[in-house]
């Protein structure tokens, strides 16, 4: 069976987004509230996540080019 494909941080931000217009309508039954919001806390921990290393590439990155730029 083929691996499933890891989610974008932009696929997972706009899951994220329906999830909470969804809980914002407060039409849902209470069990599926809870299962949306858990699905959420999820998703927030995901892209917190990906966030983090997105921003320690950038460092990383930025320290590098600070390093060469030192060189010349």
């Amino acid at each position: 069976m083929a691996a499933k494909k890891e989610k974008t941080f932009e696929e997972n931000m706009d899951r994220l987004e329906e999830i909470i217009s969804e809980l914002e309508q407060n039409t849902k039954p209470l069990d599926e509230t809870i299962g949306l919001f858990e699905e959420g806390l999820s998703l927030v921990k995901v892209c917190d996540e990906k966030l983090k290393g997105f921003e320690a590439k950038v460092e990383e990155i930025s320290k590098q080019s600070g390093s060469d730029s030192d060189a010349d």
